[in-house]
């Protein structure tokens, strides 16, 4: 699915120049990995090939026999009671085969436990404009599509919610009934210390309100699901999924067939970005229109369903208050936020909680409070998208940082360094920071940039702008808590030297399938061609919970190091034998097996996977990773524990026309701490696919509704929504720190998500720096910032963004005392290692 932004994105996918300081991205030289010879080398992905000639097959290239096409009838209206649908004339038409409403389906459905609140098809209720009522299976998809036609729906329509601020008015009529308070889905009010006493002992104290729109993921291939029923009464579906095993479950639950009879298989994947992590209403249809027929049943959505589908960044408004001292260190830290949830539940309420979690993880605070609400509205439902929950505070964030720098008189680069959080320390919130390679990141960013001699010194119109961000590498807890692995691989080495590899997880662009055959050769010293990888099928992998939480080469890369270093273990000790050599002095590489002392007494790794066969017989081995126990105990601790936290420093240079408020943006300056390259060039194509992503939100991308037609989506399609082709895409100098991380398989720790959240707020900084104003508000557009000069020339405040944060009545608060203030965390010490750690043998017989 390689191709030009302006028809879609995939992970990993950029648009401009790359521009590097030398043919290998800038690192530690301490940290290179010397020895190693698989990790770390820029090899191509494992599918290149079959994706670059078209060999490849997404969800909606599958055909089988007898095949019937699906079609969803949706709702006109935001808000209604269903009072009758009449399917007869759509039943009669020729062609149809089946015809599904909400009663053939009844029982709910969602991603997390604590919200159950979606039907396939909605039984007596439409919550927004597209929400799916009714399902065709015919044997075109023109019957289809003229079958919707005939099928009449009465409606009552009811009162909609147009925002989160009417959200919080009393109504009759509820969007759920299940939630916090009327409209209110989830409500949060965490305290952690003092924070009175920390704004006390503050220098200076300031209050910010700033606003981040919503906007969708834009993933190249749409939405595509195909089921099969066989005769002997098993479910296959193929699905674009970025979670087949949270499908899988859902499956179960709506059909009300046992899980051993379900088979689903993620199949390649146009681009996620957090936009396939639910469960959908057309997977769950397709099976269902499958089951009746008896016929295979496919349905792909246009690309206006995908507006409706949507899961994409949640709408925020964001208030924050920071007391500082002289030096610019955070003594306290107050952060409120009012999520636009849309119609449904989705992931929203861990996306409640992180846009509160991660605050804490860059720069040390010392009293920390959050209070956060999602609303309920009337409109497609948000999810997770690319840093779920995290871009809009951070945002807020680094955009309050610029501003406290210039109001105490401190380089913004300068009051970064000065108070950052220490590796291997524990934050006020009891999230465990474990490398942390920040500081390298804003260094190399600044140097690149030749901050020291141009911030603040450019002419009129130009500027630079700095920001910081941190991500996770995996959650630390799954949707549905339980103490089972989080990830789980098989292997199985053959007798001609091949070794395949099965995992759950799921590649969805960004190259986990390579990732796993990265580690595996660097441990049975093969190359990439010697590994055969097999992902995302229920029938044959293990269990892996999904690609969302950039957890997958740190959880999944985990289980298959143990896997690769057991069958090791069982070769290496029957080779040894047969090479009579002691077993720590075998060696694996260059796909033999010999003695480190006389590399010429040895084998093919063929012959000594036959000669470990002949005695212990067919070789295959398992491995498994659970995340370390976090040190949290309080309700709401489960969002934010990460094994290890990547770290992202970014410089953004921008041209601003004091005349239009027209910005372009020429440059970007990107360092992210990556613990190790498993691949340096996918790393720097995941690195600059996030900028990419990030440039749109900062400048463009926006998912209005029309609140006076109906609550309408405003641009449901590729034409009215607007993000950057390769003509926007700015140049991007790009860095690659490596501090490894012992939690991470040979020190690696996530990419995919963090390099996005500097990229905003950045933008938003060099605005500043180029003209005077600040645009508090994502996007920043001309209008904006043309707005904002013209009030500066009035000689009122040069700035755009929301004026005031609502009166929300909020529960009584959860005081935690602080890790370094007793209570639950007076034993806390240094957890990396515990829970669920790997045990790595003979870490000398590795290479």
């Amino acid at each position: 699915m390689a191709g030009d932004e302006r028809y879609g994105r995939t992970d990993g996918q950029t648009g401009g120049s790359s521009i590097s300081l030398s043919d290998r991205p800038t690192v530690h030289p301490s940290n290179r990995g010397e020895g190693l010879r698989v990790v770390g080398q820029p090899l191509r992905k494992v599918d290149a090939v079959s994706k670059v000639i078209g060999a490849t097959k997404f969800a909606d290239d599958l055909m089988l026999p007898r095949m019937l096409y699906c079609k969803l009838l949706r709702s006109p209206h935001p808000h209604a009671t269903i009072l009758r649908v009449d399917t007869s004339r759509a039943a009669a038409l020729a062609g149809v085969k089946a015809v599904l409403t909400g009663r053939d389906l009844p029982i709910p459905f969602g991603i997390l436990p604590v919200s159950q609140d979606e039907h396939a098809l909605a039984p007596d209720r439409v919550r927004f404009i597209g929400d799916p009522v009714a399902a065709i299976a015919a044997i075109t998809e023109e019957i289809a599509t003229e079958a919707l036609d005939l099928i009449d729906v009465e409606y009552e329509p009811l009162p909609a919610v147009t925002s989160p601020i009417a959200a919080l008015e009393d109504t009759d009529t509820p969007i759920h009934d299940y939630g916090d308070r009327g409209n209110l889905h989830k409500l949060i009010n965490l305290e952690f210390g003092d924070v009175g006493e920390g704004f006390a002992r503050a220098d200076h104290i300031r209050e910010d309100i700033l606003f981040y729109e919503g906007s969708t993921h834009l993933a190249m291939e749409q939405h595509a699901a195909l089921a099969e029923w066989s005769p002997g009464g098993k479910l296959t579906l193929w699905s674009s999924t970025q979670t087949p095993h949270y499908v899988h479950r859902a499956l179960a639950q709506v059909l009300e067939l046992p899980p051993s009879r379900i088979r689903v298989i993620a199949t390649p994947n146009g681009g996620g970005f957090g936009g396939k992590s639910d469960p959908f209403s057309h997977e769950i249809v397709v099976a269902k229109l499958a089951m009746k027929t008896g016929r295979p049943v496919k349905c792909t959505l246009t690309r206006e369903e995908v507006f409706y589908c949507h899961r994409g960044r949640h709408p925020t408004l964001i208030w924050t208050r920071t007391g500082v001292t002289k030096d610019g260190r955070i003594t306290a830290m107050h952060v409120r936020t009012l999520l636009d949830g849309g119609g449904y539940g989705s992931y929203g309420v861990a996306s409640t909680y992180y846009t509160g979690a991660l605050q804490t993880v860059t720069y040390q605070i010392e009293r920390y409070k959050f209070q956060g609400a999602r609303a309920f509205t009337n409109k497609a439902p948000c999810g997770p998208k690319r840093g779920h929950g995290t871009p809009q505070p951070r945002f807020a964030l680094e955009v309050q940082m610029d501003k406290l720098a210039h109001d105490i008189g401190l380089d913004p680069a300068e009051l970064r360094l000065r108070h950052l959080v220490p590796p291997g320390s524990v934050t006020a919130n009891y999230l465990q920071i474990g490398s942390m390679g920040l500081g390298a990141c804003i260094d190399k960013v600044t140097a690149g940039a030749d901050w020291k001699e141009r911030y603040g010194k450019l002419p009129l119109g130009r500027g630079i702008g700095l920001a910081c961000s941190s991500y996770i590498s995996g959650a630390g807890l799954p949707i549905y808590w339980n103490n089972m692995p989080h990830s789980g691989v098989q292997l199985r080495c053959d007798r001609g030297g091949g070794v395949t590899v099965l995992c759950g997880s799921t590649d969805i662009g960004q190259g986990s399938d390579s990732i796993l055959a990265h580690i595996v050769a660097e441990v049975l010293g093969l190359t990439l061609e010697d590994i055969a990888v097999v992902t995302a099928d229920t029938d044959l992998t293990p269990v892996d919970l999904g690609s969302y939480a950039s957890r997958v080469t740190l959880m999944s890369g985990n289980a298959a190091l143990q896997a690769a270093e057991r069958a090791r273990d069982i070769i290496a000790r029957h080779a040894a034998a047969k090479l009579d050599v002691p077993t720590e002095r075998v060696v694996f590489a260059d796909r033999r097996v010999f003695d480190a002392s006389d590399p010429e007494n040895g084998m093919p790794f063929a012959d000594a996977v036959q000669t470990a066969e002949a005695v212990e017989g067919t070789i295959g081995t398992v491995g498994s990773y659970t995340p370390p126990m976090s040190p949290g105990r309080y309700r709401g601790h489960g969002v934010g524990p990460s094994p290890a936290y990547s770290y992202s420093a970014a410089v953004v240079e921008v041209e601003v026309d004091p005349e239009t408020g027209i910005i372009t943006v020429p440059r970007i300056w990107i360092a992210h701490d990556v613990g190790r390259c498993i691949n340096p060039v996918t790393v720097m194509g995941q690195v600059e696919g996030s900028v990419y992503m990030g440039l749109g939100e900062a400048l463009m991308e926006e998912m209005p509704h029309r609140s006076n037609v109906k609550n309408a989506h405003k641009n449901p399609s590729m034409l009215e929504y607007k993000s950057p082709t390769t003509l926007e895409m700015c140049d991007v100098v790009t860095y690659l720190i490596e501090d490894p991380d012992p939690n991470g398989p040979f020190g690696a720790k996530e990419v995919g998500q963090g390099p996005l959240l500097p990229v905003p707020p950045a933008v938003a900084n060099a605005v500043y720096d180029a003209v005077g104003v600040r645009v508090d508000e994502v996007p920043v557009t001309p209008e904006k910032i043309l707005r904002a000069l013209k009030d500066k020339a009035r000689g009122k405040e040069g700035r755009y963004g929301p004026m005031s944060f609502p009166d929300i009545h909020w529960p009584a608060p959860t005081v935690v005392p602080p890790p370094w203030e007793g209570g639950d965390g007076r034993a806390v010490t240094d957890i990396r290692h515990q829970g669920g750690r790997r045990k790595v043998s003979h870490p000398e017989r590795q290479h």
